[in-house]
């Protein structure tokens, strides 16, 4: 069975959600790349109330680590859409941490190209514009020694893990599947959304600058605004209050913050 076979099935595709009193808004959350629902655990003490965290988990990890793992963005874009159909019958936004800012920008698009509710702002983190050439050398392609070196060396990687080999060949399997994705997704010229559009970078983070991260100003006809967090490419999770503070900080500008 192919990765493409399985998006068919009938799959809940958020997990671990998480909510505070009566939801006035559902903050859907797109991982990092081999990153599942659990990458946003962290989140869940600093959500304040009326605000519904909804993390996505993605085939290959987490609780679908049986599922075969995404080999083309089209399908699990689509797939994705399609699980997330119900998920849109409320006031959501949509924020993507590197990979994810890749599903989340190219969900906006097709939830605007096939009339459903969009998204009351795209958040795109972590993530350089979709345009820009990756400005570094691959490292999807190589053998896992080279890969668990540059994880590491990104902050990608807790160095606890290296003590369970099992565990860490399972993990890479998704890693190196969405960074060869991610890799190789590069569009011709910015395509606008009509949502605001709010971009987060790392202030230390050596994977996507915030020189990289800062043309997402150009994808958007509405409101937009770039913030500069602390911390490396993985500051959502090593500042999570002050990532998600961000975060609700911009919905809060546009009148959406629940």
């Amino acid at each position: 069975m192919s990765a493409t076979d399985a998006f068919t099935s009938e799959i809940d595709w958020v997990s671990a959600r998480f909510t505070v009193g009566h939801p006035r808004i559902r903050l859907i959350c797109l991982p990092h790349a081999g990153g599942g629902a659990g990458a946003f655990g962290a989140w869940r003490p600093y959500v304040p109330e009326g605000v519904e965290l909804a993390p996505v988990e993605l085939p290959g990890r987490g609780s679908r680590i049986g599922e075969p793992v995404p080999d083309a963005l089209e399908p699990l874009v689509e797939a994705l859409l399609t699980g997330l159909r119900s998920e849109l019958t409320m006031p959501y936004a949509l924020f993507g941490h590197s990979f994810g800012a890749v599903l989340a920008y190219e969900l906006t698009r097709r939830t605007e190209q096939y009339g459903l509710r969009p998204p009351s702002a795209l958040l795109a983190s972590g993530s350089r514009a979709p345009h820009l050439p990756l400005g570094r050398t691959a490292v999807a392609g190589g053998d896992d020694e080279e890969l668990i070196a540059w994880l590491g060396r990104s902050g990608g990687l807790p160095p606890e893990l290296l003590d369970f080999p099992d565990f860490l060949r399972d993990l890479l399997r998704p890693v190196r599947s969405d960074m060869a994705l991610a890799e190789a997704y590069r569009i011709p010229r910015p395509v606008k959304v009509r949502c605001p559009l709010f971009a987060f970078a790392g202030a230390q983070d050596e994977v996507a600058t915030e020189a990289q991260v800062a043309p997402w100003a150009q994808y958007t006809s509405a409101a937009h605004r770039l913030r500069v967090l602390p911390g490396g490419h993985g500051f959502p999770q090593t500042h999570p209050e002050e990532t998600l503070s961000a975060v609700l900080g911009s919905l809060a500008e546009i009148g959406a913050a629940g």
